[in-house]
């Protein structure tokens, strides 16, 4: 009889006498774990009867298999032809006898393995290695390389391997604690055999007892480990390195010999008993101390570390907030340290900024937290704040190029800025910005209009024009009064007595500037009469409006003579009116002061205290000393030194306080004299500026 087939399964069916194999080539049973290789889809392939088998055939083939096995599990040659051996045994499956094959097979293999097992309870644990390496792992490939048609074999030596060596409890419990031992050695800092290591656990994986055997195991100690690891050493300064080196070690040990699956369950078991059950204690401990002394570097790694660990970065935003309102809180809070305190936030909050973009990897969530705080102790002490950074601005505004060019003061008032959207009192802020520009313009103490504009523009956008519009007025008015001033300069000309003084007057609508307290003060005859020249002029242009007086911020540059020879001395219309007296008498008390003068007697003792107190004592007190009472008395100080020609005495300034008021008069306007020009006094003269 003969067959003709037309597929590869209908001929493995009958060649085998089995199912058809599976869609994917695999099979089940025992004799079709074999692979014919010389099948081709698109050949028919025509099947005779064969012959019978030799009556010794198997018995023989079986015998010369046998010793071939047993040569290769002693490491010594084979004397059979491999291509004849393999040849006998594809025969041999060609008439079923596989199963069988099989099965003797097997038995070789066990009882050797069996018999190995003995000198793995004896020796160290290196010798399974070297059994792994010799006798199986070899023994079975080379076997599967002569027995190709029996694939599974490999799998069945691993089996045995695993049945009767890795599982048995005292080879199971040398070669794990050996392994165990190995690990904590090389923890420790001593140098490890890691092929060795890499060869035995890559043999767990490989009989795939890896887990049960020695992961659950190697957790447990590590736990054990670094959990005592962290109480031991979590109060050293260099913590965060020691944690970040061991997490680097327990990587390198994943990629050099542990499996790849071990990773995840060991690196969260380092971070947590090394850092998330010290969180708390890590931060409470360190972090006021890296951010103090601004360790960028440690900072940078807490955010790396603790961004691992579950609740970790939770955790330092709470304490990263807790210490900005700390740290800024007792900034604002400490009234010795008002003086400096703008540039003190300006530069903590330059150092927050850099720990957010350079450590915390510019993290919105910390940014956010850093503004909130920022605003919430600021915002602590009242109003103070907001008039600090007012004078802070006044002064950068004064000094102009003098400390910092146009970029870099552009620069300073940007961060100005950033400050100012914490405060909640910004009518404070106005208020007293607003007190300061009038003087900075007044006294022509600004250093550069372009910056004025520029703080004006950064204002009105961040507050809107409504907050901005008095101030752009105060601007305006100036603008307007130098065009008066140049119309009255031409009407002066044209006068038939024109004065020896030259009056500068600003006028200024009420409604946009500070209100300031009147005053009527006894002005010399010449500069009485120039004021009404002036009020005659003015209001022949502008009928209707009403004109008052405002002395406070009038200024004069005085000429005097002493021993050590002339002087220039700038000073305010109050020192002004009470030096020119000494015009007329040697030596006055307060009270002759006050009478001939007008001076209210609070302004007019801080006027005598800067005159006769200061580093520039133009007069003399008698009694000496730094407060001015009432029975003082004043006389003009011939003997006055100074390295410099042009001095310039300071009035001393009352405590300042702000009330913010809405002025409804926009027709009113008030004005404030630059007094210039020449007088008749032996001692001191009025001179052009």
């Amino acid at each position: 009889m003969s067959n003709i087939f037309k597929d590869r399964d209908s001929f493995y069916q009958v060649l085998c006498n089995g199912p058809y194999l599976k869609a994917d080539n695999t099979v089940t049973s025992m004799e079709d774990t074999f692979s014919v290789m010389f099948m081709d889809f698109d050949m028919y392939v025509l099947v005779t009867d064969r012959p019978k088998l030799a009556e010794n055939y198997t018995e023989d083939t079986w015998l010369k298999l046998r010793d071939a096995v047993g040569a290769i599990q002693n490491s010594t040659s084979i004397k059979y032809n491999l291509e004849e051996l393999y040849q006998a045994v594809e025969n041999l499956c060609s008439y079923k006898v596989s199963p069988t094959l099989y099965k003797q097979l097997r038995q070789v293999c066990e009882d050797h393995v069996q018999a190995q097992i003995h000198q793995f309870r004896e020796y160290p644990f290196e010798s399974m290695n070297r059994c792994w390496q010799d006798h199986c792992r070899q023994t079975v490939s080379v076997v599967v390389d002569v027995l190709t048609l029996f694939t599974r074999l490999r799998d069945t030596g691993l089996e045995l391997f695993r049945t009767h060596i890795v599982s048995d409890s005292a080879v199971q419990k040398r070669t794990v604690e050996g392994i165990l031992e190995q690990i904590e050695l090389e923890r420790n800092g001593e140098t490890v055999d890691r092929s060795l290591l890499r060869s035995l656990l890559g043999m767990l994986s490989d009989l795939q007892v890896y887990k049960d055997s020695f992961e659950e195991r190697f957790l447990s100690e590590t736990n054990r480990l670094y959990a005592a690891e962290g109480q031991r050493l979590m109060q050293e300064r260099d913590y965060l390195h020691h944690v970040s080196r061991r997490l680097e070690e327990e990587n390198d040990r994943i990629v050099s010999y542990l499996d790849q699956s071990t990773q995840k369950p060991l690196i969260s078991c380092v971070e947590k008993q090394l850092l998330g059950e010290h969180m708390t204690a890590i931060l409470q401990k360190g972090l006021s101390t890296l951010l103090d002394e601004n360790r960028v570097t440690e900072l940078a790694l807490l955010y790396q570390l603790f961004s691992k660990v579950k609740g970790g970065l939770p955790t330092l935003l709470q304490f990263w907030r807790d210490y900005i309102k700390s740290f800024g809180g007792e900034i604002v809070c400490t009234p010795e340290k008002d003086k400096d305190m703008v540039q003190d936030l300006l530069d903590f909050k330059d150092k927050m900024d850099n720990v957010a973009q350079s450590c915390f990897a510019r993290n919105e969530t910390f940014i956010n937290a850093m503004k909130e705080a920022f605003e919430a102790f600021i915002n602590k002490r009242p109003n103070k704040p907001a008039e600090l950074i007012a004078k802070y601005v006044d002064s950068k505004l004064r000094a102009g190029n003098k400390e910092a060019t146009e970029e870099e003061l552009e620069r300073i008032l940007d961060k100005i800025m950033i400050i100012f959207r914490f405060i909640h009192g910004k009518d404070v802020f106005e208020a007293f910005y607003k007190k300061d520009l009038a003087k900075r313009l007044l006294v022509g103490k600004s250093a550069s209009v372009d910056a004025e504009k520029s703080m004006l523009s950064k204002l009105k956008h961040e507050c809107g024009a409504a907050f901005t519009s008095k101030l752009e007025g105060m601007f305006k008015d100036m603008e307007l009064s130098k065009d008066i001033m140049i119309q009255f300069k031409q009407y002066m000309q044209n006068q038939s007595e024109p004065s020896n003084i030259e009056l500068t007057v600003n006028i200024l609508t009420m409604g946009y500037w500070p209100s300031y307290t009147p005053m009527e003060v006894h002005l010399p005859p010449e500069m009485v009469k120039l004021q009404e020249v002036f009020k005659l002029f003015y209001l022949g242009k502008h009928s209707g409006r009403k004109l008052q007086w405002q002395p406070t911020l009038g200024h004069a540059v005085l000429k005097a003579e002493f021993k050590e020879g002339k002087k220039e001395v700038q000073v305010s219309l109050f020192q002004t009116l009470v030096l020119l007296m000494f015009n007329e008498g040697e030596e006055f008390s307060i009270e002759e002061i006050r009478t001939a003068t007008g001076i209210e007697e609070g302004e007019l003792k801080r006027t005598l205290q800067s005159l006769a107190c200061g580093k520039a004592r133009v007069l003399n007190k008698n009694p000496r000393g730094k407060d001015v009472e009432d029975g003082d008395r004043f006389n003009f100080n011939n003997d006055f030194k100074h390295k410099l020609f042009r001095i310039k005495i300071n009035q001393i300034q009352m405590k300042e306080t702000v009330k913010i008021t809405q002025h409804t008069h926009s027709h009113t306007v008030t004005l404030s004299h630059l007094l210039i020009g020449k007088s008749r006094s032996p001692k001191l003269e009025i001179f052009f500026q």
